[in-house]
């Protein structure tokens, strides 16, 4: 196998993009997703993201895979939060930028991170070699370079396994005292064969299953309605609103969203049967809307604005719609995005997330990896904690990850 360097997706071609990446439908492995964010300027020059995608071919020059990662200058947008690490180089006169992130921008969704047709759900064992490999690349790559760091986040459990043990390994060149290992929890809900909304909530303690339906009550009592909709059926005019509620959701904290409004119409465009937007409505106008990504397996929630606040809209809108979708659609899993205590009394169990870094710097090194010992001790009593609220009457299958 070879491997090359290339800082756009155009340089790659759709149908080698797509070759490498084989049937998989998994919606952040397409060459849409990655060419809506260069083509619609939410990543390039200014933006503190630089694309620098890992393209594997074998020896008849075959796309085998790609494994996306960014050249960062900050460190917005990604969900594992390394701002203390950056202030603590700055203060000792180093520097922790650029990076590189091995990743989805701006999508705490956790999954494969090498997209590849020899592995089309992300979860071949024999593949799994590749992880230590390509880190091994990227190490290299770093080095020649003098970067800091690089940072594998939202990887799955076994792929993170694989750098902590050594699996895959077949000599010692990526040691693993040079990787470290970074957990946090976020809250995932699983279809265990639910057969519609009655249904899950009949699993509900009796206390919890009031609340629930009181909560969908209160919204139609208020007068708001709720519609699903795939991108393929919007309107210029419904992104154009729901552009309008995402950027309302940083305005409240005095910050500007990311991405741009042709990013979203792109996607609409080109990956519009992989879209769900909900759209909530009073006395016939919008006042705001979800948006949320989906394959055969699970539904990712992303975006969410509105208006007008209501009580109870936002369980509504970006939970029970969510659900209720998962349900028609017989997709096994909703990922509504990061933190979230609320979440659990909807039903969301506490799962963790899993991230690999490599820090060049000795010293650092040492020092991050007591922080992340002592911070995945707090979270994993976190993550036991959270269990013991959730509302379903019989505890759940715990989850491996």
């Amino acid at each position: 196998m070879k491997a090359q360097w290339f800082n756009s997706v155009d340089q790659i071609g759709e149908a080698k993009w797509q070759a490498a990446i084989g049937e998989t439908r998994y919606p952040f492995a397409q060459f849409a997703f990655h060419k809506a964010l260069e083509q619609s300027d939410s990543i390039g020059d200014g933006t503190g993201w630089y694309s620098e995608y890992l393209f594997v071919i074998d020896d008849d020059d075959e796309p085998l895979a790609i494994a996306p990662t960014y050249l960062k200058t900050h460190s917005q947008g990604e969900f594992v939060f390394d701002w203390s690490w950056a202030d603590a180089y700055q203060q000792h006169g180093l520097q922790y930028y650029p990076k590189r992130i091995w990743a989805i921008p701006f999508s705490p969704a956790t999954g494969p991170r090498i997209f590849s047709h020899l592995d089309p759900q992300g979860d071949d064992v024999a593949f799994s070699h590749l992880y230590p490999a390509l880190a091994e690349l990227m190490t290299q790559a770093n080095q020649e370079r003098g970067f800091s760091s690089w940072h594998l986040l939202f990887t799955k459990a076994e792929h993170a396994e694989l750098f902590l043990n050594g699996k895959g390994l077949e000599n010692d060149s990526l040691p693993n005292k040079n990787l470290l290992h970074r957990i946090s929890c976020q809250f995932h809900w699983f279809n265990r064969d639910y057969q519609n909304m009655e249904d899950y909530f009949s699993h509900f303690s009796s206390r919890k299953r009031k609340a629930a339906r009181k909560e969908r009550e209160k919204v139609i009592a208020q007068g708001v309605t709720l519609d699903r909709k795939l991108g393929s059926e919007l309107t210029s005019e419904e992104i154009d609103f729901f552009y309008m509620c995402y950027q309302s959701t940083y305005a409240k904290r005095g910050q500007r969203g990311y991405l741009t409004r042709e990013f979203f119409g792109l996607l609409a465009d080109t990956m519009g049967e992989q879209i769900l937007l909900v759209q909530a409505y009073k006395d016939g106008e919008p006042i705001a809307a979800s948006w949320c990504f989906f394959d055969d397996h699970s539904l990712f929630g992303r975006y969410w604005g509105c208006m007008e606040e209501v009580d109870c809209l936002h369980f509504e809108a970006c939970y029970y719609q969510g659900i209720e979708f998962c349900l028609e659609k017989g997709l096994q899993n909703f990922d509504p995005g990061t933190q979230g205590e609320h979440k659990i009394a909807r039903g969301f169990e506490p799962v963790f997330s899993h991230s690999i870094h490599h820090i060049a710097h000795d010293g650092f090194r040492e020092a991050i990896g007591r922080f992340c010992e002592e911070e995945a001790e707090a979270v994993r009593g976190y993550h036991q904690d959270t269990r013991a609220l959730l509302p379903f009457k019989q505890s759940p299958s715990k989850q491996d990850n």
